[in-house]
């Protein structure tokens, strides 16, 4: 559907604003519900603008950023096997993973908790293990400890978008690329979505515009930032089968995280973004030039910590992502609008794995229906101070 076919159908139930990973999750999930929905961005989709690109990402299932994000997982591997079914794309392979840290790490602790709260044991690798099973990795500190995730594994970020993109316009929700949204105030029992060209009604309004979010609702304690996506030459050692997915906490400021090739393509390794100084970004005026600083500290750690690999990268993407105080998304109903305006945002580089639950909750939220999952920990309302 083009822009003036859409302006000829300019109501819907709910708009959708920003179709990324969770933006499209979202239109998906509500479409399922058999909600009139209508999805725009201000880029053509799938694009490579925000922070759902860049061929994979991970999927892990016990998932250390919070001990409640674990069933979400499980519930977004239901969701991406039966899109897979419905669609024919591949969108995730399992393959397992190991976190690799000191016991008191981050990484080791929040998988530990996460672990526990699914009922789940998981294999334990002390140091001489983790050198045995993944030569790859090289100076391990002699505490170091590995604990694997059998169900983690690769998730393929433009595969899923174009097939919850397509699942959702079979089932008569519409989408349309191009359209700058300018601005989002009331009008009678709805809101009027005003665009760089003409307008939109709609009762309800989901923000999925990532970086962007913070122009629409500008209460949000949002750090957008810049990072990069690398890449490097394929290396004996570092297939998938032999390098899985992994993320290793070296100390609380340098984690590295990534997988091998895939079927003899390239390997991903980059830096973890959770308590590392960036320059925050202008959403207005971004910055996608790459410059050899940018990449010194990931080329001296995978020097050091993965020396088999060549440091220095073969391809670089840059992405930005969203961060927030506490490292959790912001997925709910804000105050702004008489509460019709739903965000869906707060990325914080970790999103991707949770997007098809994501927008399950969405659309429950929007209907006023239960969530199927526990939400506090990610509510806009842990933020009331700076949102009055």
């Amino acid at each position: 559907m083009n822009a003036s076919e859409a302006m000829d159908r300019a109501t819907a139930d709910v708009v959708v604003i920003g179709l990324g990973a969770l933006g499209v999750s979202a239109l998906w999930r509500l479409a399922e519900r058999g909600v009139d929905v209508l999805g725009i961005d201000q880029f053509a989709v799938p694009h490579a603008h925000g922070a759902t690109h860049g061929k994979t990402r991970l999927f892990r299932t016990i998932c250390l950023e919070h001990d409640a994000l674990g069933a979400w997982a499980q519930l977004s591997h239901r969701l991406f096997d039966a899109l897979s079914a419905e669609t024919g794309k591949r969108i995730l392979d399992i393959t397992g993973g190991v976190m690799i840290g000191d016991p008191d790490s981050g990484a080791i602790r929040g998988t530990r908790a996460a672990a526990r709260r699914l009922g789940l044991e998981v294999e334990r690798f002390d140091r001489d293990q983790i050198a045995a099973r993944w030569p790859a990795h090289s100076d391990l500190a002699p505490g170091d400890v590995g604990l694997f995730d059998p169900a983690a594994g690769a998730a393929f970020p433009e595969a899923y978008v174009e097939a919850a993109l397509a699942r959702a316009r079979s089932l008569g929700a519409r989408a349309i690329g191009g359209v700058r949204v300018t601005g989002i105030r009331p009008e009678g029992e709805g809101l009027r979505i005003d665009l760089a060209f003409g307008s939109l009604r709609a009762r309800q309004v989901v923000l999925a515009t990532g970086v962007w979010l913070q122009e629409f609702a500008p209460g949000l304690p949002l750090d957008p930032v810049r990072t990069s996506m690398t890449w490097f030459a394929p290396a004996p050692g570092f297939a998938l089968a032999q390098f899985p997915v992994f993320i290793r906490e070296i100390s609380p400021t340098l984690t590295l995280w990534g997988h091998g090739g895939i079927g003899g393509g390239e390997i991903k390794v980059g830096l973890g973004d959770v308590g590392v100084p960036r320059a925050r970004l202008d959403p207005a005026h971004i910055d996608r030039g790459i410059e050899t600083r940018d990449l010194r500290a990931l080329e001296q750690a995978v020097a050091r910590y993965l020396p088999g690999m060549g440091p220095r990268p073969s391809r670089v993407d840059p992405c930005v992502i969203n961060r927030t105080p506490d490292n959790q998304f912001i997925i709910g109903r804000l105050p702004a609008l008489g509460g019709r305006l739903i965000a869906a945002g707060g990325d914080n580089g970790h999103a991707f794995k949770h997007a098809p639950a994501i927008g399950e909750v969405v659309a429950a939220i929007t209907t006023d229906t239960s969530p199927p999952l526990e939400t506090d920990f990610i509510d806009p309302g842990r933020f009331a101070r700076v949102l009055a």
